[in-house]
């Protein structure tokens, strides 16, 4: 059961969440599954896989990047990942949902009016246009492109003193060995997700100087 394995993988990550929000991410993996009829948001079909390779998967980030209040943009968001979450578990962030995708974005300004996320925005707009007024604590991608790519392409979105985050499979050596110096100091986080049967890592990418 979903409601099981949701339970089981919040108790190994050790996180406490606010009231509502287990409901909330229970129904965020509802909407996928709907929509998922229609439009191709995931690869991903079983609820109870969801619960895992999504939901549990983006909430492991909080074990690395965890704070009190940000300002965080999910670039390439697609299905809400892992900005949805994380809105949900953390709900005093201000988060924004960037994708590029027309329908993907119709999805996620309904998930995020259903859900009741007050502090998450919707942009759908290609990364390298978007020009926010204020930068960002927290600039996240999951599956999005390279890291060389993502990094040229979202470094505008970075306050200073923020972080470029990408979360990759196994080790991403070779892509690492092509970021760019001037970009900053790079960490790569090893992250364990509860019933993800896989390397996952995070890498953090933070500000010259």
């Amino acid at each position: 059961m979903p409601e099981t394995t949701l339970d089981a993988g919040l108790a190994a990550l050790g996180l406490d969440l606010p009231a509502g929000a287990r409901q909330k991410l229970l129904d965020h993996v509802a909407l996928i599954g709907k929509w998922n009829q229609v439009h191709n948001l995931t690869a991903i079909r079983e609820p109870q896989k969801m619960v895992t390779h999504h939901l549990l998967d983006s909430l492991s980030l909080l074990k690395v990047i965890d704070r009190t209040g940000c300002r965080l943009i999910d670039v390439g968001s697609g299905a809400g990942l892992p900005g949805i979450p994380l809105a949900i578990a953390r709900p005093e962030w201000s988060i924004t949902l960037l994708d590029s995708n027309h329908k993907k974005g119709v999805f996620l300004q309904q998930a995020v009016a259903e859900l009741g996320l007050a502090g998450v925005q919707v942009v759908v707009e290609r990364v390298e246009a978007f020009r926010p007024t204020e930068g960002f604590d927290l600039v996240i991608s999951r599956a999005f492109s390279d890291l060389p790519e993502f990094a040229e392409l979202s470094r505008h979105l970075r306050a200073p003193g923020g972080l470029l985050l990408a979360m990759k499979g196994v080790y991403p050596y070779e892509e690492v060995l092509h970021l760019s110096p001037e970009l900053g100091t790079v960490e790569v986080h090893k992250l364990d997700v509860p019933g993800v049967d896989a390397e996952r890592h995070l890498v953090a990418i933070g500000s010259a100087g």
